[in-house]
């Protein structure tokens, strides 16, 4: 078989999300391939509407479900062992793809020989083929057969996983999962698959739709999200350490570890969680600081970095306390203003 195409599925059914998805899917242009749609514990009838799509696609559509809940990254890996094809997609069950999406990603890896094609994406607020907003992932610098200069540029931006497809071989021949039971998983599997293409190349179309609404888990922040984009980050971390990688790219490691473990956690968390907490402040500080305590002099936090984040932080590090109390006062000046 080709392609296998995975689907994770937690609660898709209001609003035709999960069909629209399954639609395009279902309407691929190639013919050798396979979707598994995986039941993430649904609590609505997403199960039901998979069912409806296997019995009437029995030679596309495979339908695995458990009954507890392991998040995106469970359920991409029990999707991995089911899997048959050549080669692996993801697809996020509120999004959908183009249906050429496939075909041009295969041919793009038969004519390069590729083991990892990706394309662009385009940002949309309903269910439509009409191109949106259209967010270029990855870039030209980065395909290629892969140096250890294009590899450094794929760890510290790997671009999204569910626009790409993998051979199959790579994944298994490196041990390459998710994390699971937590959000954020592809923060720590991207980077640390990227490690592991050997020849990148990419289409410059947006041939997936990333659906853009408000029940999106990307679109509100808790307390226990920011835990876990740390917990991913820790799982990458270890990683990381125990494959090797540190010697050729600690430099790289040691940013994306940052940004995403400390800096974005930090800013996200005290934007966007309603009352945060000064313990949880002091914990992510304690935290950036026993993995990597001279995070502030690594040259790529020095120049991708923004000045006033740098400036909060400094303050943050010298005090927890008063950056907590200026950056809480800032955002409520900022509410004040938006009134006016």
């Amino acid at each position: 078989m080709k392609l296998s195409i995975i689907v994770p599925v937690y609660n898709m059914a209001e609003e035709g999300k999960l069909n629209f998805c399954m639609d395009s899917l279902v309407g691929q242009t190639i013919s050798d391939y396979e979707i598994i749609a995986v039941n993430d514990a649904s609590t609505d009838n997403s199960l039901e509407i998979l069912r409806e799509y296997e019995a009437k696609y029995p030679r596309k559509v495979r339908v695995i479900t458990y009954p507890v809940n392991k998040r995106q990254g469970g359920a991409k890996n029990e999707g991995l062992k089911a899997a048959m094809g050549e080669w692996i997609g993801f697809v996020d069950s509120d999004d959908w793809v183009s249906p050429v999406c496939y075909e041009k990603l295969i041919r793009k890896a038969e004519e390069t020989g590729a083991d990892v094609v990706g394309c662009d994406y385009s940002l949309v607020s309903e269910h439509t083929f009409t191109v949106g907003t259209i967010v270029e992932n990855n870039t030209a610098e980065q395909t290629g057969i892969l140096d250890e200069e294009k590899h450094k540029k794929l760890l510290m931006r790997p671009g999204s996983m569910v626009v790409k497809i993998y051979r199959y071989d790579l994944i298994r021949d490196n041990n390459l999962n998710f994390p699971e039971e937590i959000f954020y998983e592809d923060n720590c599997a991207g980077s640390l698959w990227s490690m592991y293409y050997k020849h990148f190349e990419r289409v410059p179309e947006p041939l997936y739709f990333y659906y853009q609404h408000n029940t999106s888990t990307v679109h509100y922040v808790t307390e226990e999200k920011c835990r876990n984009r740390m917990e991913a980050e820790e799982i990458y971390y270890r990683e990381c350490k125990s494959r090797g990688l540190f010697p050729r790219y600690e430099k790289e490691i040691e940013y994306r570890f940052t940004e995403l473990y400390f800096v974005i956690t930090l800013f996200s968390y005290m934007q966007g969680v309603k009352h945060p907490k000064l313990f949880f402040i002091k914990k992510l500080r304690q935290g950036i600081e026993s993995y990597f305590p001279d995070f502030e002099v690594n040259p790529y936090y020095r120049e991708m970095t923004g000045e006033e984040e740098k400036r909060l932080i400094a303050m943050q590090r010298h005090s927890n306390l008063k950056f907590y109390l200026y950056y809480r006062l800032q955002l409520l000046a900022r509410k004040l203003r938006s009134r006016q």
